[in-house]
């Protein structure tokens, strides 16, 4: 799955030793850009975590995801889990944008022996 919005803020990162070795994570918050925005909190594991220092506060980013539930003594957690978040590129600047041609009403000519309202019918 993927989800897409603005980066809002970066957690710190937490380590520990496990039974297969040293583990790092890292979780991040982002806010979706929708018409009712909804902030998601979003975990990389191991390397990916080096993927997100260079992404800044406020960057609109797109993130892969994986949800996965998980029950302990009764109760269900949700993990929303990283593994490719990416910069959007800005939209065009005013500069990228071509110009248009300007509107020439003679590509048009009014229809011969019709009205002159400029309608086909």
């Amino acid at each position: 799955m993927e989800i897409q919005g603005k980066l809002i803020k970066k957690l710190d990162q937490q380590t520990g030793q496990g039974k297969n070795g040293a583990w790092v994570k890292q979780e991040f918050i982002i806010e979706t850009q929708e018409q009712y925005p909804r902030k998601v909190c979003i975990s990389l594991w191991g390397d990916k975590v080096k993927d997100l220092e260079t992404i800044q506060l406020g960057d609109s980013v797109k993130v892969s995801i994986n949800i996965e539930s998980r029950e302990f003594n009764g109760r269900w957690y949700t993990d929303v889990r990283a593994w490719r978040i990416e910069p959007v590129s800005k939209g065009a600047t005013p500069e990228q944008v071509p110009e248009l041609p300007p509107f020439n009403d003679n590509l048009y000519p009014p229809m011969e022996g019709g009205s002159d309202d400029g309608l086909p019918f």
